[in-house]
C-alpha cells in the first residue's frame, strides 16, 4: 500500500511537467504548420531586370515582394541612380502596405543619404503622409497629429512650388480642424465637470490658434457662456461681439445673442433671421489614391545601362521611365526590352 502511495505522489509531481511538455509540443506543431517567409535568393542580375521585376510586383500590389526586389537593387547596385530610386520605391511599397514605421524609416534614410537630391522633397512628403494617415479620432491621443502637422508644414515651407506642397497645405487645414476638435472635446468635458476656468483655456486655444477652423463659432459661444457663469460680463460681451462680427448668420451667434440679452447685455449686431449652424467643415479623409507616387527620373544619362557584351556604347533609358524586360523572376539577358512604367497607379489631385 505504501509503495502505491509513493507512486501516486510521484506521478502527481510529474503532472505539471507533463502538461508543460505537451503544450510545448502542441505549440511547436502549430509553428511547424506556418509557412516560412520566402526570401529572395541572392543572385546577381542586371539592375534593370531587378528594378522592372520590382515594378511588376508593385503593379500587382504585391508590396512585400516589391520591397525584396528593390532591396536587391540597392544591395547589388549601390551608389547608383537606380539605388536612389529603389529606396523611394521601398518607402512607397511600405506605405501602401500600411507599414508606416518602415516607410518613415526609408524616407529618413533617403533624406540622410541624399539631402540635396531633387527627390528629397518627395521623401519629406511621404513621411508627412505616413504620420497623417495615423491620425485617430479626437477622443484619443493626438501624438501622430502633431507629428503630421510639423512634417506637413516643413513640406509646404521648404518646397512651396511643388505639387507636394499643394497637397500638404490641404492636409494642414484638415489637421488643424482635427486639433481644434480635440480642444473642443476637452473643453466641453471640463464644462460638464464644472471646471469653468479650465474649459475657458481650451476654448481660447481654439480661438487664438485655430481661428480659421470650423470650430471657432462654437468656441466663441462657449466662451460667452463660461464667462457669464463666472461673472466676467465684459469678457462675455467682447467674445459675443467678435462672434457677431465674424459670424452674424451662424446659429451659435443666435444662441449667444439670446444668452447675452437675457443678462441685460444686448449686443449691437442682431443675428440673421435665418441663422443656421455653419456648414463649413473640412472632412478628414485618408485616401491613398490621392497620394503622389515617387517621381520619375529626371536625367536619362543617370539611367544609362551598358550592354552585356561590354561594348563601349551605352543606350540611355528614357527620362520618364526605365526599360522593363521581365515580369518573371528569371534572368534572361537576351530578352527583348520593352517599355513599362514603374507601376500603374493613377495620380489624381483633389
Amino acid at each position: 500500500m505504501s509503495e502505491v502511495k509513493v507512486i501516486l505522489i510521484r506521478r502527481s509531481w510529474l503532472r505539471p511537467a507533463l502538461v508543460a511538455a505537451l503544450c510545448a509540443l502542441a505549440l511547436a506543431g502549430c509553428a511547424g504548420n506556418k509557412k516560412p517567409k520566402v526570401r529572395l535568393a541572392y543572385e546577381e542580375r542586371p539592375v534593370e531586370l531587378l528594378y522592372s521585376t520590382g515594378a511588376d510586383r508593385m503593379d500587382k500590389h504585391l508590396w512585400s515582394q516589391a520591397v525584396d526586389y528593390f532591396r536587391e537593387v540597392e544591395r547589388q547596385h549601390p551608389y547608383s541612380e537606380w539605388s536612389r530610386r529603389a529606396i523611394l520605391m521601398q518607402a512607397f511599397a511600405h506605405y501602401q502596405a500600411n507599414d508606416y514605421d518602415e516607410a518613415i524609416a526609408d524616407s529618413d534614410r533617403f533624406i540622410s543619404l541624399y539631402p540635396g537630391h531633387s527627390a528629397a522633397a518627395y521623401a519629406h512628403y511621404l513621411k508627412a503622409i505616413c504620420y497623417f494617415e495615423q491620425i485617430v479620432d479626437v477622443g484619443r491621443d493626438q501624438a501622430a497629429t502633431g507629428q503630421a502637422l510639423d512634417n506637413l508644414r516643413e513640406v509646404a515651407s521648404r518646397y512651396p512650388s511643388t505639387e507636394y506642397a499643394h497637397d500638404a497645405r490641404l492636409k494642414i487645414d484638415m489637421v488643424n480642424d482635427q486639433l481644434a476638435g480635440k480642444e473642443m472635446t476637452i473643453g466641453r468635458w471640463y464644462l460638464r465637470q464644472g471646471d469653468t476656468i479650465a474649459a475657458v483655456g481650451r476654448f481660447k486655444t481654439v480661438v487664438d490658434r485655430y481661428q480659421t477652423t470650423s470650430h471657432t463659432p462654437e468656441a466663441l459661444y462657449r466662451l460667452v457662456e463660461a464667462y457669464l457663469t463666472v461673472g466676467l460680463l465684459d469678457e462675455a460681451r467682447k467674445n459675443g461681439a467678435v462672434l457677431g462680427y465674424n459670424y452674424p448668420g451662424d446659429a451659435w451667434y443666435a444662441d449667444a445673442y439670446r444668452l447675452l440679452t437675457s443678462k441685460g447685455l444686448r449686443p449691437a449686431v442682431e443675428p440673421s433671421a435665418n441663422s443656421r449652424r455653419s456648414l463649413f467643415h473640412i472632412p478628414f479623409t485618408k485616401d491613398k489614391s490621392r497620394t503622389a507616387p515617387p517621381p520619375m527620373a529626371t536625367t536619362a544619362s543617370a539611367m544609362a545601362v551598358k550592354s552585356d557584351a561590354g561594348a563601349a556604347s551605352t543606350e540611355a533609358l528614357p527620362a520618364t521611365e526605365p526599360t522593363a524586360t521581365v515580369t518573371k523572376d528569371t534572368k534572361d539577358p537576351n530578352a527583348t526590352p520593352k517599355k513599362r512604367g514603374w507601376f500603374h497607379l493613377p495620380f489624381t489631385k483633389g
